[in-house]
C-alpha cells in the first residue's frame, strides 16, 4: 500500500512551513534513517527523515514551496515490492485510504516534537490550471493576480518546476494579459483575499491598501514576510499587548571582570593547538544572571492564568542576530555550568543559529533572557519579554566613565544594564533584588568560581 509523506510538525506550534529542497527525486529508493528532504520553519532549517524503506513514487509539492500546511501530502513512497506506478496514482487518493494507513501517514521523522495527532486544516487550494492541473505559485503573487484580476493559472511561471513568482505576474500584467472572466460561482473579492494579504504586525482593520496608498506608485518595493519575521511580529505584539511591562536599570562597573577574564583566557589549556576555551563579557553576564536567579528564585517564574510555574533551574536564552530576524538559544541549567562550559555551548549554539540549524527543543522555552548590544555601541535601551520569560536583561556596553569613590573621582568602566520584567509575577522590589544579585556577581566576579 503506498505510504503518504506528509509535512512533519517541527515544533508543538508549527501550523506550516517551507518545503526548502528535496534531497531525493521521483524513483529514488531510501531505507529509514535516510534525509530525504529539508524543511524551513520560521527560524530553522530541518532535516527530515525517513522511518521506512522503499521507493519515491511521487513528489507532488515541489521544491521552493511555500507556506504549506502541517499534515499536507508533500510525496508518496511505494512500499519495496509494491509497483511504483500504482502507488504514485494511489497514494492519497481518498480520505478513506488516508485514514485507514494512520500508522504510516507520519512516515517522516525528526528529533523534535512530533506531529500533533489532529489534522490541521488543509493547505489554501492551489489554483488549477486547464485539465485540473495544479498550478504551483508564490503568495504574492496569487495577490497580485488576483488584483489585477488575472486568471493565475493562465500565466506563465518562470519559479522552480514552473512555479509562478511575482515578475510573471508583472509581466503578464504589463504584456496586456485580459483579466479572468467573472463567473457567478466566484467568491467575493474580499473573501478571496488570500490570509498572507496583511501584514502579521499590521493593526486590525489595516490593509495593504490603506498603507500603500501613502506611498507614491513605484518608489517602494514589496518584499514578503517569511516565517521567521511573521513569529517576531506576532510574539512580541502579543507580549506588549498582554505583558505589563516595568523597568528597572542599574550600573555595574567591570574591572574586576575584565581583569578575571583576561585572566582566565591567558590560563586556558591549549586543545589541538588552539585555546580549549576563550570568554567572553556575555559568557560572564549570562552566568550572573543565572546565580542571580539562582539567588532570587521567587523571579525565576512564568506566568499562567491559574499558577505561578516556579522553574527548578535558570535556563538562560540568548538573542542572536541572524539575517531577517534574530533567534533565542537557550543555556540550560546555566547556574550549573562552569564559564568555560557555558562560553564553548554559546559558540556552538552561535554558529548553528546563524545558519539556521537549531532544533526546537534548541531555542523555545528557557526562564530569561539576556539581549546584549554592548558589542554594537548601545550604551543602553530596553528589550521586550519573551513570553514565557518573566524577565529580560538589556546589557549596553562598557566604557570609561568617571565614578566618584569616597569624595574622589576615579575612570572605571561601567555598563548599563536594564531587566524588563513581567509585573504580573515579578512586582518592583522583587525585580530590584535580582538586579542587585546580578551586579554583585559582576562587580565581584570571583564568586561566580566557586
Amino acid at each position: 500500500m503506498p505510504i503518504n509523506i506528509t509535512m512533519p510538525a517541527l515544533s508543538p506550534t508549527m501550523e506550516e512551513g517551507n518545503l526548502a529542497k528535496w534531497l531525493v527525486k521521483e524513483g529514488d529508493k531510501v531505507k529509514a534513517g535516510d534525509v530525504i528532504a529539508e524543511i524551513e520553519t520560521d527560524k530553522a532549517t530541518m532535516e527530515v527523515e525517513a522511518v521506512d524503506e522503499g521507493t519515491i513514487a511521487k513528489i507532488v509539492v515541489p521544491a521552493g514551496s511555500e507556506a504549506v500546511k502541517v499534515n499536507a501530502l508533500i510525496a508518496i513512497l511505494a512500499e519495496d515490492g509494491e509497483d511504483v506506478g500504482a502507488a504514485a496514482s494511489g497514494g492519497g487518493a481518498s480520505p478513506a485510504q488516508a485514514q485507514a494507513q494512520d500508522v504510516k501517514s507520519d512516515q517522516v521523522a525528526v528529533s523534535a516534537a512530533p506531529a500533533s495527532s489532529e489534522a490541521k486544516p488543509a493547505a489554501a487550494a492551489p489554483a488549477k490550471a486547464e485539465g485540473g492541473a495544479r498550478t504551483f505559485s508564490s503568495p504574492l503573487a496569487r495577490r497580485l493576480a488576483k488584483e489585477a484580476g488575472l486568471d493565475i493559472a493562465a500565466i506563465s511561471g518562470s519559479g522552480p518546476h514552473g512555479r509562478v513568482v511575482k515578475s510573471d505576474v508583472e509581466k503578464a500584467v504589463a504584456g496586456g494579459a485580459k483579466p479572468a472572466p467573472a463567473t457567478a460561482a466566484a467568491p467575493a473579492p474580499a473573501a478571496a483575499a488570500p490570509a498572507a494579504a496583511a501584514p502579521a504586525s499590521a493593526p486590525k482593520g489595516m490593509s495593504d491598501e490603506a498603507v500603500l496608498k501613502n506611498f507614491a506608485e513605484g518608489s517602494y518595493e514589496l518584499v514578503p514576510h517569511d516565517g521567521m519575521r511573521k513569529t517576531i511580529a506576532k510574539r512580541l505584539q502579543e507580549s506588549k499587548q498582554t505583558i505589563p511591562h516595568f523597568y528597572v536599570s542599574l550600573d555595574c562597573e567591570l574591572d574586576a571582570l575584565l581583569a578575571l577574564r583576561t585572566q582566565l583566557n591567558a590560563s586556558a589549556p591549549e586543545k589541538d593547538g588552539k585555546p580549549a576555551f576563550k570568554l567572553s563579557v556575555n559568557d560572564m553576564v549570562i552566568k550572573a544572571l543565572a546565580l542571580a536567579l539562582r539567588d532570587v528564585p521567587d523571579a525565576n517564574v512564568s506566568w499562567t492564568d491559574s499558577a505561578m510555574v516556579k522553574h527548578k533551574h535558570a535556563d538562560v536564552g540568548v538573542a542572536v542576530s541572524i539575517p531577517g530576524g534574530l533567534i533565542t538559544p537557550i543555556v540550560r541549567s546555566a547556574e550549573l555550568k562552569s564559564l568555560s562550559a557555558i562560553s564553548n555551548e554559546m559558540k556552538d549554539l552561535g554558529a548553528r543559529a546563524k545558519g539556521r540549524k537549531l532544533k526546537p527543543e534548541e531555542y523555545q522555552g528557557g526562564t530569561t533572557a539576556v539581549s546584549n548590544m554592548g558589542m554594537m555601541g548601545v550604551k543602553n535601551f530596553a528589550a521586550v519579554v519573551n513570553p514565557p520569560h518573566a524577565t529580560i536583561l538589556a546589557v549596553g556596553a562598557g566604557e570609561e566613565r568617571v565614578v566618584v569613590k569616597k569624595g574622589e573621582m576615579k575612570i572605571a568602566n561601567v555598563m548599563t544594564v536594564t531587566l524588563s520584567t513581567d509585573h504580573r509575577c515579578v512586582d518592583g522590589a522583587l525585580g530590584a533584588e535580582l538586579l542587585g544579585a546580578f551586579k554583585r556577581y559582576i562587580e565581584n566576579p570571583m564568586s561566580m568560581l566557586v
